[in-house]
């Protein structure tokens, strides 16, 4: 028996927590901020021009959701989106979850043998996507797993490699064996609606909503499956620890929504707290972050450490006006002193936190 004064003590800071845990479910966290700030930014993507406030998003959401429902998916069913950061990407986050469909978190940079491998893990009936960003061409990715979709009518798709894969959404062009993104968003009638809302009588907090893929570093990606009380509760202590109030609420997100930075950090953060998500490019761009930043007169900016090194990087730098900036999160890998110092004064970030950037912890 170890002396008082050379007991073994815990490597980390315990104390009392006194913030009790939520039990809701991703749309009622909407649904509830909604009818507090219904005219408030709730998202704002600098690049594509699109702004929504809660109200709106709202009511697209459920649109949305009344679509899913119209093309024959159900409570259960497991939903990829597969993209950069977009509106449609967040609308389907939240369109799913109203309807108990389990959103899969997919890699924008995924090539056909990893689409595959992850499609046929959790067994996606669906499949969300733009039809091209940059050189990455998903469509014609999609066919050397899935050659079947060019002679498919929409919702029909019988593949031998991807058995689970029916439905695959367009959220730009139509094509061969797919709906556009329009068409889910009108093929919700009364009966849809009123499906919905017996769907959303039986979900439980408790119940998977999200599955995101850990990176693969060792070994094949894992899905780490996640209830709505995982993200719900994650969200609420993010906020609380940032510190959003009703005069510092804007929030810079130049990380990718396939990572839980951006997806709970940021767009469940918003609505739980009613913070604005300003998405400045599709895919990291300092600059751009920067303009967004400026622009948009943000209080939160969250990135990795390579991100802040590239924006403090910047040529034009001292151009941008960061005034606004108080904080936000760093996260993904460990931060070297000299770059946070470098944040905290250069940037105007002096509460910036330090996050362990885990998608299984999320």
């Amino acid at each position: 028996m170890p002396s008082a004064s050379h007991r073994v003590t815990s490597s980390y800071v315990q104390g009392t927590l006194n913030i009790p845990l939520l039990t809701k479910t991703m749309g009622q966290c909407l649904d509830e901020t909604t009818e507090r700030f219904p005219d408030r930014d709730a998202l704002v993507f600098c690049r594509d021009g699109v702004r929504r406030t809660f109200a709106q998003f709202k009511e697209e959401v459920d649109r949305a959701a009344a679509g899913l429902l119209a093309l024959g998916l159900k409570k259960g069913d497991r939903l990829g989106m597969w993209g950069p950061n977009t509106y449609e990407w967040v609308l389907m986050q939240f369109a799913t979850a109203q309807a108990g469909i389990i959103l899969v978190s997919v890699n924008p940079a995924y090539q056909a043998l990893e689409l595959e491998f992850v499609i046929k893990k959790v067994g996606c009936k669906a499949l969300v996507f733009p039809t091209q960003f940059k050189t990455q061409k998903y469509y014609d990715i999609l066919k050397q797993s899935c050659p079947e979709i060019e002679k498919s009518s929409p919702g029909g798709i019988k593949s031998k490699r991807l058995p689970d894969l029916s439905i695959v959404i367009t959220v730009d062009s139509k094509l061969p064996g797919t709906f556009h993104m329009d068409e889910v968003m009108e093929a919700g009638d009364s009966s849809h609606v009123k499906q919905l809302r017996a769907v959303q009588q039986t979900l439980s907090c408790n119940e998977p909503i999200n599955i995101q893929f850990t990176s693969g570093t060792t070994g094949s990606p894992k899905g780490a499956t996640l209830s709505h009380r995982n993200i719900v509760n994650n969200a609420n202590l993010i906020g609380l620890r940032l510190g959003i109030t009703e005069q510092d609420y804007r929030v810079g997100l130049p990380a990718p929504l396939y990572h839980c930075l951006a997806s709970v950090g940021g767009s469940m953060v918003m609505a739980l707290h009613g913070s604005s998500c300003i998405f400045s490019s599709p895919s990291f761009e300092g600059k751009a972050a920067l303009e967004a930043v400026s622009r948009e007169k943000c209080s939160f900016l969250h990135g990795t450490p390579t991100m802040f090194i590239d924006m403090l990087s910047q040529p034009d730098f001292d151009s941008y006006d960061l005034s606004t900036l108080r904080g936000g999160i760093i996260a993904g890998s460990p931060v070297p002193p000299e770059i946070m110092k470098m944040i905290i004064t250069k940037m105007h970030m002096p509460e910036i936190v330090v996050s362990r950037g885990c998608c299984d912890q999320s």
